[in-house]
């Protein structure tokens, strides 16, 4: 009977992996977002980068306004979002790209995330347009209702209760349990802590910011999202400035290899263009989210009037997250020479990290940065699950599903979840799919707005706070 249990297991997890190949393969998912993504540049004109500083200034300056409706701060939406992003994807996700496509992987992920802000921004100007007041008063917002209420009739209701169905469950996954089991993993192998000790701190901890709501969770995230970024940083930085006579041949190689392909998993196997575009794209998807529709969630929260003001924001997330966080790491691999030596995923972060920093310090800051990663995105990803539960089920359905999420928290850290893993791949995918055809549809409208909003001569000027 073990046998057969094994058996029957193999062959789920064996179809799983049949359908995320096929769904984020290069014939559906990776040429779908990627042309997305430029179709969006094309028709907004590329304001991700004219309008870069500018939004940046919104979201870490000013970070907020004194009108319009919502329940945080630009600031606080853009952290929520930083949050359920800035994850377990900027550690390993971009080790293995790079293990597995090669160093030119890492330049993929930098297209993936400059088109992707295109992306993101449409996302979250339309999570904003069409949101709507649950029946506790709070903001409800992205895909589930702008697919609804924006794309329209029985195919807009349809499309936006299978992305409401697809986040509800991929929230447990990618957003919950694979970041718990990652936790407790790292925390294990670093030290020795029992993974269902770590769980039971984590299930509290996390319990105590998630059933307060958006706004806890605002003002949690707020609060840490930028101090384990910033750590973050600094110990990647040290060590692309400790190999810095490394740096301009890495970034040759980066450059090279994006387009010739080169040898991965250790100089052994050949990794070719399309390896390198499919785990570059792949995996900055992952990490950034852009085409996932998650930001127009966070982004319908934010207390504003303008759409604009708060999409220009968002777009911000998907810089921070991949011209920034990604940059980190996986320069850092290839500046210290690790990705050639065979290992994969947070192991070789951990090496890249080893061979920059003194002592033990290269594992410790890993681990500690996976810790921060991962538990901030257990909150922002509660908050995008919640949503989706309010438009299927009503805003009686929240609290429920806050006590699961919490109850999963600790489930993850004790059981194998490779079978989860590949489940939340494709729960991924297929919101994808539904926000993807809808951000094509509603494309007219975005760029009209857009463009009508920055013809104003006041277009600048953002309402101020009076200090208190």
């Amino acid at each position: 009977m073990p046998f057969t249990c094994e058996r029957e297991e193999l062959g789920v997890q064996d179809l799983l992996s049949a359908i995320s190949d096929f769904v984020w393969g290069p014939f559906l998912l990776i040429p779908l977002l990627l042309l997305t993504g430029l179709y969006l540049t094309i028709v907004l004109r590329g304001l991700q980068f004219h309008k870069l500083f500018y939004a940046l200034w919104l979201a870490l300056i000013r970070r907020k306004e004194a009108e319009g409706v919502g329940d945080i701060s630009h600031y606080q939406a853009l952290s929520t979002a930083l949050a359920a992003t800035v994850g377990v994807g900027n550690i390993a996700g971009v080790a293995t790209a790079i293990h597995l496509g090669g160093p030119g992987a890492l330049f993929w992920m930098w297209v993936t995330g400059l088109v992707g802000m295109a992306t993101k921004y449409s996302e979250a100007f339309l999570g904003v347009r069409f949101r709507r007041a649950d029946a506790k008063g709070e903001q409800s917002g992205g895909p589930m209702f702008y697919l609804t209420y924006g794309v329209g009739g029985k195919f807009g209701a349809i499309l936006g209760v299978l992305f409401a169905v697809f986040g509800a469950l991929a929230a447990f996954g990618i957003g919950n349990m694979v970041q718990s089991n990652s936790v407790a993993d790292a925390i294990n192998s670093q030290w020795g802590v029992p993974m269902w000790l770590t769980g039971a701190i984590i299930t509290v901890l996390a319990a105590v910011v998630i059933l307060g709501g958006i706004k806890s969770i605002g003002a949690v995230t707020s609060a840490f999202v930028p101090v384990m970024i910033v750590f973050y940083i600094l110990g990647a930085l040290w060590i692309i400035i400790a190999n810095l006579g490394n740096l301009p041949e890495a970034l040759a190689l980066v450059f090279a290899d994006a387009f010739t392909g080169t040898a991965a998993g250790g100089g052994f196997a050949g990794a070719g263009v399309l390896l390198a575009i499919r785990y570059g794209v792949a995996r900055g998807i992952f990490s950034n989210e852009s085409g996932l529709g998650t930001g127009g969630i966070a982004a319908a929260a934010a207390k504003t009037n303008e759409p604009v003001r708060q999409a220009l924001v968002s777009m911000t997330q998907t810089f921070i997250d991949t011209l920034i966080v990604v940059s980190m790491t996986g320069l850092a691999i290839v500046v210290t020479g690790v990705w050639r030596s065979g290992e994969t995923g947070a192991p070789l972060t951990t090496s890249a990290f080893s061979h920059g920093l003194p002592g033990q310090w290269g594992g410790i800051v890993v681990t500690i940065g996976l810790i921060f990663f991962a538990f901030s995105t257990l909150l922002g990803w509660a908050y995008y699950g919640e949503r989706c539960m309010d438009r299927l089920f009503g805003r009686g359905a929240v609290v429920p599903y806050r006590l699961v999420f919490i109850m999963l928290i600790f489930v993850g850290t004790v059981l194998e979840l490779q079978t989860v893993w590949t489940f939340s791949d494709i729960m991924n995918g297929l919101m994808a799919l539904p926000n993807l055809i809808g951000l094509l549809l509603l494309s007219g409208l975005v760029v009209r707005e857009t463009r009508a909003y920055f013809n104003r001569p006041d277009w600048d000027k953002v309402p101020a706070v009076e200090p208190r």
